[in-house]
């Protein structure tokens, strides 16, 4: 399968499929097709599996599109302005998501719910107690909000993060929560009460605009009814 990312702040990605090659993805995501792509929308595994996906921020259903006599092209776009990575996943490497960070993936990556260790970090970590996991060998395509910014964090290294902003890390990283620390930087200097610290070793990918920051910017903007 080869691939090619295009556009801007609304990206998509066009897959090029050999015959017989499969694409997995959530509904909604698929912009184009060629004709000789079918689709089938499955479970994909057991109910507990199923259950945990959705708690993890995905659909309980994927729909997998299979090239049917001979090659296939299949697309699929961003649902949120930002970016789209590729992530090589292996057997050694698993790689943990934000809550509806992905997008599309081949058959061999697979994915379960992950919870942070500490609850703590749930609450407050603006990343959620419940994320996901993604493992397997294969190719996983990633959503995520505004540019995506990515550090190689050394063993014990630390990257002191705005909470909402980290998309993605490796399995091998660890995530906790710090306060703010100062009363008046709490109360007068904009960053919120916590903190999210990552400390390696593993990659981390950030986002420089995610859903909720968005959201809270636009909220002054926006006219309430009946005004």
């Amino acid at each position: 399968m080869r691939y090619e990312i295009k556009g801007d702040s609304l990206p998509v990605v066009i897959c090029e499929l050999e015959a017989g090659e499969q694409m997995v993805n959530q509904g909604g995501a698929m912009s184009w097709m060629t004709p000789n792509m079918s689709m089938s929308t499955e479970g994909g595994g057991s109910l507990g599996k199923a259950l945990g996906r959705m708690f993890s921020g995905e659909k309980i259903f994927r729909n997998v599109y299979t090239a049917n006599g001979g090659p296939g092209m299949i697309a699929f776009s961003s649902s949120f302005p930002g970016s789209i990575v590729a992530v090589e996943v292996t057997p050694d490497k698993p790689v943990i998501l934000q809550k509806s960070a992905f997008l599309a993936a081949t058959p061999g990556v697979n994915s379960e719910v992950f919870f942070n260790r500490k609850v703590s970090t749930g609450l407050f970590g603006g990343e959620g107690f419940i994320m996901q996991k993604w493992s397997g060998s294969g190719l996983l395509f990633v959503e995520v909000d505004g540019s995506a910014v990515e550090y190689e964090l050394g063993p014990g290294e630390t990257m002191v993060i705005s909470t909402g902003d980290l998309a993605m890390m490796d399995a091998t990283c660890r995530m906790d929560v710090e306060t703010v620390k100062g009363a008046k930087n709490v109360l007068f200097g904009g960053e919120g009460l916590f903190l999210t610290h990552v400390t390696g070793p593993g990659k981390i990918t950030l986002q420089t605009m995610s859903a909720g920051d968005l959201a809270s910017r636009l909220a002054p903007y926006m006219v309430k009814n009946g005004d």
